[in-house]
């Protein structure tokens, strides 16, 4: 039987299909499967060929830090643990139009005053359209080279040289193409070729690459998953269109922490940076008003204040509405139900919503107790204890249990002007040295009752 010259790869996901079919088994998208041809690739060794011995040393040979060269961006610098290292490669996704762009030509200019050789090429604007987007931010700089080209082959030969920059950005690789391969640009296996190539050249000497990737409709980075095995840092560029923050995160970093955030504030000149994100989001807080919490949360090293909004009306559909942005819906589902089960407060007749004000988006659970708070005091239509933060994790049972970095999350609150905390119950916790009225809670039964008096049993009767 004559083997196959082709193979069908999915676009979307990189699957492998035996052939053609309209829908991905792997990923359910539509329409994503292309032909390729088949690389002629040998299978093993060839017989009688030798390897060459590889060198191996003790692992505390060469255990001392990676030497970090500053961007100018202190927000970029958080996110990537400190700055930049000589040969990384650093992958960064977003929406399109959020501003990746804009943040990687601020970097390169701020990284060139500070003495770092940068050079910018772009596979999707011409140099005059980038030009003209420098000059509007005012970003000109006869520090940082530019230039328009999409064949991996002229890049690297223009970069792999002795005198190659110390920070290079290509944007974006879904453009960039290796003219041996037979397949567009964008595909799997142009992508995946040209990362390849790019990385290896970085690392070869010492540059710090910036690779822009486009992203699907449900917010991955495009191209082939492997594309994230292969850099060093995965960062993705959020926010919502309707508000002016944007924020950078780091869900991969080899040389850093991940899960930790920059904040900017997108303006007509540009990124500019928040040092402080949680007194910008709290700015326009009304604390005489029912239904808002302020929840002292942590990302990644940073605690950062936000405010957590809820609205409670009466419904006459069978299945009323539930609406989250912010937030995790089944997460609001099971405290729905723990309130329903071991409080007894009903919100099967009732429609919810709530939302995080400010656009950003909040996971871990350690804001439980600040939705709970949120939704008691729009249920009452009661508003809640001014200048008070609430924090902690709700067990199905209702009891409420400890979250990390509590001392982080109080000092903050306090250096923001908060007066008190109801927090979970600590054993070993001490915090002799905050000026905080701390309130233990136990329980969501011992909240409500804490923050609505002795009237809240008959509020809970009545709810």
């Amino acid at each position: 039987m004559a083997k196959p010259s082709s193979q069908f790869i999915c676009q979307t996901c990189g699957a492998v299909h035996s052939k053609w079919s309209g829908k991905c088994d792997a990923c359910s998208e539509w329409n994503s499967i292309a032909e390729q041809a088949l690389d002629a690739t040998p299978k093993g060794l060839a017989p009688g060929g030798k390897g060459r011995k590889i060198d191996f040393v003790t692992m505390d040979e060469l255990a001392a830090d990676a030497p970090r060269a500053s961007t100018g961006i202190g927000e970029l610098d958080r996110v990537l643990g400190g700055g930049l290292v000589a040969g990384s490669a650093i992958l960064i996704g977003g929406d399109p139009g959020i501003g990746k762009s804009t943040l990687l030509l601020q970097t390169v200019v701020a990284a060139a005053t500070r003495g770092l050789t940068s050079a910018y090429i772009s596979g999707e604007e011409s140099v005059a359209q980038v030009s003209l987007r420098a000059k509007r931010l005012g970003l000109l700089s006869k520090h940082v080279q530019i230039a328009s080209a999409t064949s991996v082959r002229d890049i690297i030969a223009s970069l792999d040289t002795p005198n190659a920059p110390q920070v290079a950005i290509i944007d974006s690789i879904q453009t960039m193409f290796i003219d041996n391969i037979e397949a567009a640009p964008g595909t799997v296996s142009q992508v995946r070729a040209a990362s390849h190539e790019l990385i290896k050249m970085a690392k070869k000497r010492g540059i710090t690459l910036f690779l822009v990737g486009h992203v699907t409709k449900d917010g991955q980075i495009a191209g082939p998953r492997v594309l994230e095995h292969m850099v060093d840092t995965v960062l993705y560029f959020e926010g919502e269109r309707g508000h002016q923050f944007r924020i950078l995160r780091a869900v991969k970093n080899r040389f850093g922490g991940t899960d930790e955030i920059g904040v900017f504030d997108m303006q007509d000149s540009g990124l500019k940076e928040v040092t402080n994100p949680s007194a910008l989001f709290l700015s326009t807080r009304d604390a005489a008003i029912s239904g808002a919490c302020v929840f002292a949360g942590m990302e990644g090293s940073r605690p950062l204040l936000v405010e957590i909004q809820a609205l409670v009306a009466p419904s006459y559909m069978s299945s009323p509405r539930r609406a989250v942005v912010g937030w995790d819906s089944n997460r609001l589902a099971m405290i729905l139900a723990v309130l329903e089960t071991r409080v007894g407060i009903r919100f099967s007749d009732k429609e919810v919503y709530l939302n995080v004000a400010g656009g950003i988006r909040i996971t871990e659970p350690a804001a439980d107790m600040a939705v709970v708070a949120a939704l008691l005091s729009a249920l009452y239509d009661a508003p809640l204890p001014e200048r008070a933060v609430i924090f902690g994790e709700i067990g199905l049972s209702g009891e409420i249990r400890a979250v990390s970095r509590m001392d982080a999350r109080l000092k903050e609150s306090e250096k923001l002007g908060f007066s008190s905390a109801y927090i979970p119950a600590a054993p070993k916790a001490n915090y002799k040295d905050l000026t905080l009225a701390i309130k233990s809670v136990e329980t969501v039964q011992t909240l409500a009752r804490e923050l609505f008096g002795a009237n809240s049993k008959k509020k809970v009767a009545t709810a």
